[in-house]
């Protein structure tokens, strides 16, 4: 798992696709990184609220944290901790050491190949605090996972779950040519997108999705559950265009079937760099999005 999806579903600073083989992850890792740095304000009220329930950890886990930018915000904000990056893609986890070096951080930054949640018995011992954003829905068995997870938290150690949250909004409902709506219609085939995936995973199983009714079945005790913004206001930076324009650029690829012909035409000028009307150009391009993280805690 790693920290965002190069088919439809994006988390801006979520995960990769459960189908890793036509991928290349050497090429996709500044796109990755780009993403997450963007989504940097958010990651960081979210790692304050952490401090605040679990301090002083010495070992944190990022399960499932693609080329490290979160995983380096860990090792920031917990100066003490030992910090281990967790991801089945090597050439992301050579992504994460190398900003470990340039943090100054290398001294107490791991890494760990393989595959979630199995990999976690590699471990030197249990963590302190485990992270897992928004990798666990790629797991079939989700249930069956946090139970892995949690047997590898210490007692008192904390695991923080980002799943859910709202789709991100980047334009007015109504931009001034095609059919207005077009982000919400995009949202709708995008989660018709998830349910597919979420089907095709191996062992998978339909669960309800009140993660913290699951994180109880998996031993551990909820503790909060809290939803972090990232508002980007118009008109938005080029860094936040240019992940925009990465964002709607695959949804046109991988959704062309599905859009309507309307649609098509609208994407297609909203990511021509040369039309005013495009995210590069027009000036009410904005990021809002918002992560929900629910924490719990092993008693034992």
């Amino acid at each position: 798992m790693a920290h965002a999806h190069p088919a439809p579903h994006q988390h801006g600073g979520g995960h990769h696709d459960h189908d890793t083989t036509d991928i290349d992850w050497a090429e996709m890792g500044p796109l990755l990184e780009a993403q997450a740095e963007l989504f940097t304000p958010l990651y960081e009220h979210a790692l304050s609220w952490l401090a605040k329930r679990q301090t002083d950890p010495g070992l944190v886990v990022d399960a499932g944290s693609g080329p490290g930018v979160v995983a380096g915000l860990f090792a920031e904000t917990f100066p003490g901790a030992r910090v281990v990056a967790v991801d089945s893609t090597e050439p992301l986890l050579e992504r994460a050491r190398a900003r470990a070096e340039r943090l100054g951080v290398a001294d107490r930054f791991g890494t760990l190949a393989g595959e979630l949640p199995g990999v976690l018995g590699d471990l030197d011992y249990p963590a302190d605090l485990l992270w897992a954003s928004r990798s666990l829905h790629h797991l079939g068995d989700q249930r069956a996972a946090l139970a892995v997870f949690a047997e590898h938290l210490a007692p008192g150690g904390t695991l923080a779950l980002m799943e859910g949250g709202l789709p991100a909004r980047y334009l007015p409902r109504d931009i001034g040519f095609g059919r207005p709506g077009l982000q919400a219609r995009l949202d709708a085939l995008e989660s018709e997108w998830f349910t597919r995936m979420r089907t095709s995973l191996p062992d998978t199983v339909d669960e309800t999705e009140d993660w913290p009714a699951l994180l109880t079945a998996a031993g551990l005790k909820p503790t909060g559950t809290r939803t972090f913004l990232l508002d980007l206001p118009a008109p938005a930076p080029d860094r936040a265009r240019a992940y925009i324009a990465a964002h709607l650029t695959r949804l046109r690829d991988a959704m062309s079937d599905d859009l309507t012909p309307e649609d098509r035409t609208t994407l297609d000028r909203l990511l021509d760099p040369a039309d005013p009307a495009s995210v590069h150009r027009r000036p009410d391009v904005f990021v809002l999005a918002a992560h929900t993280i629910h924490t719990a805690t092993r008693v034992q």
